[in-house]
């Protein structure tokens, strides 16, 4: 059996930062499904101002906003949404994005925001909107 050599090529994509322009949040920081290690410490800490922009969705299909919820309710969540109005309906934008006079985009919550939010880089998405209108993308065709 005759043995062919395989040359590996590593590609290194250097770090990229974000910027704090705010496009991603503007368009996508928000209708994301929730997930329950988000909310529990919001509850444990008792922040309403983030469970009242909470929509959850038990089994049998009962309906509340996260302030009305106990870490003894998590077990029935079969569905979790951000960011809701404090009437309940859904919201098309972020109530936590903030724009700042420096002309960078903050986020009211930053220290506990939801891992959909921690966990986003638009230059590791494979849909190129992310990366085409983000400017601290480097390599914009992913």
């Amino acid at each position: 059996m005759e043995y062919i050599p395989i040359h590996v090529v590593i590609v290194l994509i250097p770090e990229q930062t974000c910027v704090q322009c705010g496009r991603c949040c503007e368009k996508w920081g928000w209708g994301q499904k929730g997930i329950i290690e988000d909310i529990i410490p919001w509850i444990q800490e008792g922040r309403q101002d983030i469970l009242q922009h909470v929509s959850l969705i038990f089994q049998g299909g009962k309906r509340c906003s996260g302030r009305d919820i106990s870490v003894d309710d998590l077990p029935g969540i079969v569905l979790i949404h951000y960011w809701t109005g404090t009437d309940g309906r859904a919201l098309s934008y972020c109530p936590f994005f903030r724009k700042a006079d420096d002309g960078k985009v903050y986020c009211s919550i930053h220290d506990v925001k939801p891992k959909i939010c921690t966990g986003f880089m638009p230059w590791n998405e494979g849909i190129r909107d992310y990366a085409l209108n983000c400017p601290a993308c480097r390599n914009s065709a992913p």
